[in-house]
């Protein structure tokens, strides 16, 4: 009775323990995607201080994981880690691969790495393939906004499995994000260290506010995606094919303010 007692307990505690966020999927196999990054960084989208030159405004290449609830490359209102921070601020991509393997090997928590080339202007595309699995549904990735001090876009855990099929098709809007870790205010800004550490924050219209911001836009309600990213599930007969870029008009995110 005693062994039944603590067994029943023990079972009616785990059955009340939360359910993470890829539990749920149930999807009998793999399932592989096309990831096309959208920059939509214009001099029209954004003209205060766009950097036209040394350099000019564009991305970094895009470096992604897939992975289960048990690994975050970043958060937002978390510490960035070394490696997100040496992306961010210089595009350097060894430390947070470095990290991630070292999260793969230990708890078993990461299913693929991927990547895809820079661009080199402010607008333009890039793609690559990923690959999701049941126990690891979830994408995460990184591109760095080239000038900035560590200013960044991205996805944390975007989850591409409902239940028991994997989604078809998702797209997201893209907007900036600030590591914590260099404190400078526009694009072309010196190093200099936030010291302590800030937490990855977003940018928006209106934060930080300080006029010297280069996305500050007071008489904004929202500024509109720097980017956008879509994921478009493959079928059997489309793997290894060239990427299905999609035309985005451009008006979709002007901005229409007199900056002074």
């Amino acid at each position: 009775k005693v062994i039944w007692t603590v067994l029943v307990t023990i079972l009616g505690y785990a059955s009340s323990l939360p359910v993470g966020e890829d539990a749920l999927c149930t999807a009998e196999e793999l399932a592989k995607y096309r990831i096309i990054f959208t920059g939509k960084w214009s001099q029209t989208a954004f003209p205060k201080q766009y950097p036209l030159y040394r350099p000019p405004a564009q991305w970094s290449s895009l470096l992604g994981v897939t992975h289960s609830s048990d690994y975050s490359m970043w958060k937002k209102n978390e510490y960035a880690s070394n490696g997100v921070r040496d992306f961010a601020e210089k595009g350097e991509a060894w430390a947070l691969m470095k990290e991630i393997e070292e999260a793969g090997e230990k708890i078993q928590s990461v299913h693929g790495i991927f990547s895809a080339p820079a661009i080199s202007s402010g607008t333009g595309q890039t793609s690559t393939e990923l690959e999701v699995h049941p126990r690891h549904p979830l994408v995460s990735f990184v591109v760095r906004i080239v000038p900035s001090p560590d200013w960044f876009v991205g996805i944390d855990s975007l989850n591409l499995c409902e239940r028991d099929h994997w989604m078809d098709e998702v797209s997201v809007d893209l907007f900036p994000y600030d590591a914590g870790t260099d404190s400078g205010f526009t694009f072309s800004s010196p190093n200099f260290a936030t010291i302590p550490q800030d937490t990855v924050t977003e940018i928006t219209c209106s934060s930080p506010s300080h006029p010297a911001n280069s996305f500050y836009y007071p008489k904004l309600k929202i500024l509109p995606p720097i980017a956008q990213v879509t994921m478009v599930k493959l079928k059997k007969s489309q793997l290894g094919l060239s990427a299905p870029f999609i035309n985005l008009p451009a008006k979709s995110n002007e901005i229409i303010d007199t900056v002074s």
